[in-house]
This record gives C-alpha cells, structure tokens and sequence, in this order.
C-alpha cells in the first residue's frame, strides 16, 4: 500500500531523542508574569483590569477585541503591577499586562459542562470564551475556524499529530500521558459537525502512539488513525490534508474549502480542557532541548512565564549556547534575549552550543534543482528568491510565491548554502501587506 504523504519534502536530523522519552514536568513559575495582548492572529485583546487590581489563576484579564481575537487569562493569583510594552520572541514590544506572582496560586471556581447536553453553539462559544486559539504556531481564534460559512460541508476533521519539527516532542508526550483527552476534544469537534469524520493523522516514526491512538478509538466508527511517512514538512496543513485525504489547497483557499478542519495536539486538548472542566487556556507544553541544555525535557508551563525560567529547570545551560532559537530549527525564531514571555503559541525552547548556519557562505546557484525537488508547494524557490532580491512582487507573485509554506526545505538542501526562504518569506509578507492597503 502507498505511503499517505505529499510530493517533496526532505529527512533532517530530528534530534527527538533528546527529550521524547522523558515525562512532562509541571513547573511554577516564581516572578512576575507577563501576558502579551497579541498572541493570536487578529485584534489585540483589550485589558479589563488596571494596575493595583488582585487577579486569581483563571481570572479573564484582557476581552477579546473582536470576533477575530481571543481573550486573556491570568494563570497565578498576584497583583497587576503595570500594563506596559513588553518584548516578545519575535523581537516586537507588544501592549503586555504585567502581574507580580503572589505564588498562592489561588483558582477561581470552574463550572465543568456535559458536552452531550451542550448545544453547538453553546460549545463554540465554551471554545471561544476560553480563550483557545491554535498552538501549533499560528494562534488562530479556534472558535473562528470551527464557524465555516457551510458547516454541512464539512467532511473531516483532522487531528494534527505529526509533530515533524526537528527537536519538538510536546504532542508527542501529551499523546502518550494524556491520550484520552486528545480522543475526547477530537470527539466534542466532531458534535459540531454532522457530516464530518475524524482523523488522527501521526507520523509512522510515533508507532507507540498510533498504537494507543488505535486502542482508544477501536469503538469509534467516526474516527480514524492514520499512519503518514516521516518526512518534514508532513505537519504543514496543506500537506497533511493532501497526505490524510488526497484534497488538496492553496493559497487562496482555506481547509474548509476542502472539507476539512485542522488542528494540532495541544489545541485540541485545550478545547477538552475548556468544554469539559471549563478551564480557560493557561498552560501548554513546552520542550526545552537541544545539545547546550543540561536536561532536555517537555514541560507543562503556566502562559506568561519568562524563557529564562525554563532554562533554570532544564539544569541550565552545560555551556553557553551559540544560538537560541524559539520553536523548532526549520521554523522558529532566533532570540537575542531570553527575558521574554512564554505565550500561548511558544511550543520549543532549541538551544544550541554551535551557530552552524551563521558559518556558511553562499556561493554562485549552480542550477542543481534540488530546491524544486524538495519544495512541497512544487515551486522554484532559486527563481523566487532572485525576485524578492529585486523586490520583483509582480514576478514573484508571477511564479506563484504566494504558494510557499515557508518550510525552510530549499535552504537546507541548498548546496551552495543560498539563503532562499528568508527573502521568499519576507516578500510574502510585503504581498499581503501591499494587498491590504
């Protein structure tokens, strides 16, 4: 039988031993908090408290501003100290709401909820108050993407477990410790949409988790475990709903045009944790590894904790690390400054004792093609890039630029070490930018 996967694609170093089979560790964090208004794509939440005001863990501070926005929780009990700029990962100084950590940890009373006695709507707006939004990267609204304009249409939902990152392994310990909520947030999606079936979509390297997967859901006729080929970027949406399903889109398209509905892991899990307990989203998982950290490990992080926390309960650094990276290698940002907030999209802390990028010097593109093989939107990154270079945006737009996934696949494979995804990146941006105004 064929492998479910996607044309393209490359086999880097993963690096996942280093913290896969070690159990997540809760931790507390022990200074003040910083919780940034921005952490999901659309409006900006708006504070609701002002500085001098006692919050409890679970306390909503910041409303949503919008139906494309997502509000803000606090996760310690403490005091507001000020409502301020702050930096984030991305290097931006974005609006944060600063609460000095009384380290009570008090909790304000939760009222769980019987999905079987919910509405849809009632379950939608559970998603949305709680403040859930993808954790795989992006931060989209999640109540957002599960109101299509035709729900009937719907067909599959899927669960992405690739986890094909280099490095990462936070869903792939939540699969294993806490499977059953995956299996049951899958489920409560599913009530949503009449027509639809589920698919846990994990890659072959997991077969532990495909196994469990498998158990659990042996009983359920609506949901489906499917094997995908290792191979990065197989968790990219585009080509996981191409791998899971055989449909496939672009640039100009949604999944719901397709039928389908992704999400990753860990926000599936918070859509559990929030129809169910109703818990608000205030921790995810966070892998802390790579070759400069003392012990590399999956931990369960209240949102709003500082990197440099996370440092100090890996064991510290066994030397001091060349590069710093902030998610994963292909796709995370460099940081300069580890006095930054955790927030609801922080999957991986990389630390790395050697910068062995910044050592490379391009040179002349020798016309191998080895960057249209490997690219996954089937595309001519060197072409791409040379038009970003020339800030070209008609030829660049031209050659289909706006189809990149910006997986990094060209530059790793590049043999004359160009730097092609960053340019390519860069004038994507520029693109949607120039087409708002």
């Amino acid at each position: 039988m064929a492998k479910l996967t996607f044309n393209g694609g490359i086999h880097p170093y993963d690096g996942k031993e280093l913290s896969k089979d070690k159990p997540m560790k809760e931790i507390l964090p022990k200074g003040d908090m910083v919780y940034p208004l921005s952490q999901h794509i659309g409006a900006p939440a708006a504070p609701i408290v002002a500085k001098g005001d006692h919050v409890l863990a679970g306390q909503k501070i910041a409303e949503a501003g919008g139906f494309v926005s997502a509000p803000i929780y606090a996760t310690v009990s403490g005091t507001v100290k000020t409502i301020e700029p702050r930096r984030v990962v991305t290097g931006d100084m974005v609006n944060s709401i600063i609460i000095e950590n009384d380290e009570q940890y008090e909790e304000v009373t939760y009222t769980p909820h019987n999905p079987d006695e919910m509405t849809k709507q009632e379950i939608i707006t559970c998603i949305q108050e709680a403040g859930v939004v993808g954790m795989g990267g992006a931060g989209f609204p999640t109540h957002v993407k599960l109101s299509p304009k035709e729900p009937e249409k719907i067909e599959y939902i899927i669960a992405n477990c690739a986890e094909c990152e280099p490095y990462l392994t936070s869903d792939y310990r939540r699969m294993i410790e806490e499977p059953q909520k995956l299996v049951d947030g899958l489920k409560i999606m599913l009530k949503l949409f009449d027509n639809a079936r589920g698919i846990l979509a994990i890659e072959d390297n997991k077969p532990d988790c495909i196994k469990i997967l498998k158990d659990l859901t042996k009983d359920e006729p609506k949901i489906t475990v499917k094997a995908l080929q290792t191979k990065y970027p197989q968790g990219s949406e585009r080509q996981l709903i191409y791998a899971s399903t055989g449909r496939a889109i672009n640039s100009s398209m949604l999944p719901a045009d397709a039928g389908c509905i992704v999400d990753n892991v860990d926000t599936i899990v918070a859509i559990y944790h929030a129809v169910v307990e109703g818990k608000p989203l205030m921790n995810r998982i966070v892998t802390v590894t790579g070759d400069a950290v003392n012990d590399p490990r999956n931990f369960l992080v209240r949102i709003g904790m500082n990197y440099k926390d996370l440092i100090e309960e890996a064991g510290g650094f066994k030397s001091e690390p060349e590069k710093v990276v902030s998610g994963g290698p292909m796709m995370g940002f460099a940081l300069f400054d580890l006095d930054v907030p955790t927030t609801k999209t922080a999957s991986a802390l990389l630390c790395m004792t050697k910068d062995e990028v910044s050592k490379y010097e391009p040179s002349a593109c020798i016309n191998c093609g080895r960057c249209l093989e490997v690219c996954p939107s089937r595309i001519m990154p060197k072409k791409l890039a040379i038009c970003a270079e020339h800030q070209d945006e008609e030829g660049f737009v031209k050659n289909h630029g706006m189809e990149c996934v910006e997986c990094g696949s060209c530059s790793y494979v590049c043999p004359a070490k160009r730097h092609l995804a960053q340019p390519i990146k860069s004038m994507r941006k520029t693109v949607l930018a120039n087409k708002k105004k």
